[in-house]
């Protein structure tokens, strides 16, 4: 009896090490032919380990690359049968047959997928997007809503979704999203500030049920703003700032901004070093803004700018004070305003006083076009040649935009 219990110990040690060895081998098989491609190796995997889920998986995957998706389909239906509860088999099953053309096994499928991860969002997001390409919209957003629900990051491309299929339509994407909560609404704030939509926008913010924190307006006064809804960005902008001012900070008591976009004073990211607020010297208030020139300013790039809102064909008052230092410069300072949407020049200063002067006021006027919407204020130089250096200190205060009169007829 011990003689026969050794033997048969003996023998399921060899047969464990046997089955031990060919798993193993059929998994280095497996990688090797995911990171070649190799249908061979992938096939010996499958031979070497058929009760293997993981081998005909893998060939499948690498049939799929190879464009044979007819031939993937059958190891991912064997694997699926090997390991039933897998969801992900189940959607990669799925999709597979849906790219041979047969969209009622891919939603079969994918079926499966959802018996086995319910409460995931990954499988009613693929399912919804089979129903979606089925043209069954209702069915397809409801699948899509219940993954948005269980994982919020599915809400901003479900909501990109609902717009592109709507076609830009407010209602039509409102009514596929069925808004229940201030989360998703806020998305679809973003989104219509992306393309936009400013008076949409203003409308949906009214229907939120908690208003937008200050973090979270000023996002949205920044999305609004890039995409040129110039008059809804500041009008939101100062529901927490309020100003009855056409231009915002003029006497440069508040910080300025150092990036590209947005409301009030901007200086370019790369000249913020020249650029500082002066306590020391001001025309009127406490503050002006100081700037000092070491010839790295390129003549071409406004170093400081403003966007403001204006009205159609009518004619504005821009107002400055100046002071310079030991001021050289190839080209001349001046103050000019442009169309925001085309860039086109609507005013400028006469060229800034050279050499050193103490406080000087400068004005002009400028005339907005019956498209204008807005108009930038840059500071930039009268300068043709190259290069055009630039040295010296500069103080500018109390900037001020008034409209004087409707445009004259032209």
């Amino acid at each position: 009896m011990r003689i026969a219990f050794t033997t048969l110990a003996i023998g399921l040690c060899l047969f464990l090490m046997q089955a031990s060895a060919r798993f193993g081998f059929s998994r280095l098989l497996t990688r090797y032919g995911v990171a070649t491609n190799s249908i061979p190796a992938a096939d010996q995997a499958v031979q070497l380990t058929p009760t293997d889920p993981e081998a005909h998986r893998a060939r499948a995957s690498i049939l799929n690359r190879l464009q044979m998706p007819a031939e993937a389909v059958k190891s991912f239906e064997t694997a699926a049968s090997l390991r039933y509860r897998d969801d992900y088999l189940w959607i990669e099953l799925g999709n597979t047959r849906e790219e041979l053309g047969d969209a009622n096994s891919a939603l079969a499928a994918l079926d499966q997928a959802i018996r086995w991860a319910p409460h995931y969002a990954h499988t009613h997001w693929q399912r919804g997007n089979v129903l979606l390409r089925m043209r069954r919209p209702e069915e397809a957003f409801a699948e899509l809503r219940k993954a948005a629900a269980a994982n919020p990051k599915y809400t901003a491309n479900l909501i990109d979704l609902a717009w592109g299929i709507s076609g830009g339509d407010l209602k039509t994407t409102e009514a596929a999203l069925e808004i229940k909560d201030d989360a998703t609404r806020l998305e679809l704030i973003r989104l219509l500030a992306r393309n936009g939509k400013g008076k949409e926008v203003v409308d949906q913010l009214r229907s939120m049920s908690i208003p937008l924190s200050a973090e979270k307006q000023n996002e949205v006064v920044r999305l609004l703003f890039t995409a040129k809804a110039y008059r809804e960005a500041f009008d939101l902008w100062r529901v927490s700032n309020p100003t009855n001012s056409i231009l915002i900070n003029g006497s440069f008591e508040e910080p300025v901004a150092f990036n590209d976009s947005g409301l009030g004073w901007i200086i370019a990211p790369d000249q913020k070093r020249q650029a500082a607020i002066d306590v020391s010297e001001k025309l009127s208030g406490t503050k002006s803004l100081l700037v000092k020139f070491d010839d790295t300013w390129s003549p071409n790039t406004p170093l400081l700018s403003q966007t403001i809102v204006v009205d159609a064909d009518r004619t504005y008052r821009l107002s400055f004070a100046v002071k310079t230092k030991d001021l050289v410069s190839g080209g001349p300072l001046v103050i000019r305003v442009k169309d925001a949407s085309n860039d086109q020049l609507l005013g400028q200063s006469e060229n800034f006083p050279s050499a050193t002067s103490p406080w000087r006021v400068l004005n002009f006027n400028f005339t907005t076009t019956a498209t204008s919407q807005a108009v930038i204020i840059r500071l930039q130089r009268n300068c043709e040649m190259s290069p055009c250096p630039i040295f010296g200190t500069l103080w500018l205060d109390e900037f001020h935009v008034e409209q004087t009169e409707p445009a004259t007829k032209r």
